[in-house]
């Protein structure tokens, strides 16, 4: 007999036995329990992959001082700092979207702890190679987090000031180097993909009241890769032209690797894996490498550049084969074994006291920073690799003292067979050479970005606490000009006398890899010094800039 139409399904809930309020509490713990599994693996995800929130907020607040009042008011004498709060376009965003900067693997990890990387505790092979008590001052830095690492130590500075009226230096927190990164590689990036950002960042810069009252020339900002991938030479060159756009004639530009014949670009040391957190860490390391036997006399780290015709670094991988496995030892680059955790680096530069440091993809490589930190002699076979690179940090070339703390060899000698790596080398006393090591691990501070907010203390300064110094002298230089300026007739003239020479740039011919621009040879030498290197020419015309018009140093 069919079922009456109005009978309920089998399946119907007037069919079905009402639950037991067992079973009603035990769906309600399940579901909750799932509910906060799922929130823990949202919040684990947070900090494994960094996002704006990296960045630290301000300590205290009033109106002069960002961070709190100074307790030494001789600690900002030579000025206070005002950071821009750019849209987050700019920062924040590139952060966010860390696993989209490289095509080749997530740059996340790179940009956690502020740009610092992961701690070196985390990472067995390094962790295996600093003492215990250095531990917590070594994370696996990448050479190209400049950008992130600055803006973050000038948030908390304590002569970051958020009235801009008292402001003596203004810094612009454009993470440039991330941005451009992200575009440098793959078939569909252009031109125009590259270039997006430096002229949304610069129109956004033009329409600020103190940007536009000094035409730039008291404002700063960090460039995280070379100088070169800024510079765009040809329409379809490598990089960006960020440099050479209007807005940037009078910016001031810590690079970590800059144009010698550019008085704008200076250069700072690349990031390294050793952040101290005080001038104690700094100490203990310094006794450290100072004190470890050396069973090397010289070591190298790289790889041959196969697509180089007669690679340098062919030269030097057989001056060591020839010196034998007593005197020399090589690590071999080729992959990624020299970027995963720098561990076989720091291992080889700590047991040498010579590490050879030829040119890489531009002139200096991050190598020439590890190696000194490792407490080793750095060989060098460029003059520009370093002694007109880094004129606020390493002793001055014009006084003669490049060979208290390196070895320079004449490339093309070596080259031809006329001198030895090896025999060069053991021509230095064990005394003299003794003393190269204590001149290069006096200047360690100086060669490394502290991960402290205040900085090491106790007197001593870091990487960015020399860069700060000399940036503030610039400015405070620049103000004395344009006072004594103002008594001179009217006309358009420029701040100080004319530099001998030009600060006119020559373009690198080709590009390789992923660290940049090959660099062509300069038919012309330069010598710049700290002084002459403080007085910067004000450009206020918006005309675009060109290779051939570039700024004098007076």
């Amino acid at each position: 007999m069919p079922e009456s139409p109005t009978s309920p399904p089998p399946a119907s809930p007037t069919n079905a036995a009402a639950p037991s309020p067992v079973s009603a509490l035990l769906r309600a713990t399940v579901l909750f329990v799932a509910f906060l599994a799922l929130q823990f693996l949202l919040f684990k995800s947070l900090l494994r992959f960094p996002s704006s929130r990296f960045l630290p907020a301000p300590r205290r607040s009033n109106s002069t001082w960002a961070n709190g009042a100074v307790d030494d008011a001789e600690e900002c004498k030579a000025g206070l700092i005002y950071v821009y709060d750019l849209p987050p376009e700019f920062n924040h965003d590139l952060v966010a979207h860390c696993d989209r900067l490289w095509p080749w693997y997530s740059f996340c990890p790179y940009l956690s702890n502020g740009g610092l990387g992961r701690p070196a505790a985390e990472i067995p092979a390094l962790s295996a190679v600093v003492p215990n008590a250095s531990l917590p001052n070594w994370y696996n830095t990448d050479q190209f987090p400049l950008e992130v690492i600055v803006h973050r130590r000038l948030l908390s500075h304590r002569c970051r000031t958020i009235d801009a009226s008292l402001a003596t230096a203004f810094y612009v927190p454009f993470y440039a180097g991330l941005d451009v990164g992200s575009h440098l590689w793959g078939p569909n990036n252009t031109v125009a993909d590259r270039d997006r950002a430096g002229t949304r960042l610069l129109r956004w810069l033009r329409e600020q009241p103190f940007f536009r009252k000094s035409g730039g020339w008291d404002h700063f900002i960090t460039l995280g890769r070379i100088t070169w991938d800024f510079r765009r030479y040809g329409a379809d060159g490598w990089g960006t032209n960020l440099v050479l756009m209007p807005g940037m004639e009078n910016v001031t530009r810590l690079v970590i690797e800059g144009d010698r014949l550019d008085p704008l670009d200076v250069g700072v040391p690349y990031p390294t894996g050793f952040h101290p957190r005080r001038a104690a860490d700094v100490r203990a390391w310094q006794e450290h490498v100072l004190s470890l036997e050396r069973g090397n006399l010289f070591g190298f780290a790289g790889a041959p550049r196969s697509g180089f015709r007669d690679d340098f670094r062919d030269v030097l991988l057989e001056e060591c084969e020839d010196a034998g496995s007593e005197y020399c030892r090589a690590v071999d680059c080729r992959g990624t074994r020299c970027n995963d955790n720098g561990a076989a680096v720091m291992r080889l530069f700590m047991g040498s006291r010579f590490c050879l440091q030829p040119r890489g993809d531009s002139f200096t490589r991050r190598s020439m920073f590890d190696c000194m930190v490792a407490g080793a002699v750095p060989v060098l076979f460029w003059r520009r690799t370093a002694y007109d690179a880094y004129r606020w940090f390493l002793p001055a070339r014009s006084r003669g003292e490049e060979g208290e703390w390196s070895v320079f060899i004449d490339r093309r000698a070596l080259r031809v067979g006329n001198v030895s790596v090896r025999d060069v080398l053991e021509g230095y006393s064990e005394r003299r050479v003794r003393r190269m090591r204590e001149r290069v691990v006096e200047m360690i501070p100086r060669l490394v970005y502290g991960s402290s907010a205040d900085g090491l203390g106790d007197g001593m300064e870091d990487a960015l606490d020399v860069a700060l110094s000399g940036v503030l002298e610039r400015f405070r230089r620049r103000r004395w000009s344009i006072a004594h300026e103002a008594e001179r007739p009217p006309g358009r003239l420029v701040a100080g006398a004319p530099r001998r020479g030009s600060s006119k740039t020559t373009a690198p011919p080709t590009s390789n890899g992923r660290n940049g621009s090959v660099i062509g040879q300069r038919a012309s030498r330069h010598r710049s010094t700290a002084a002459s290197s403080a007085y910067i020419k004000t450009v206020l015309s918006e005309a675009p800039a060109s290779r051939s018009k570039s700024l004098q140093q007076s």
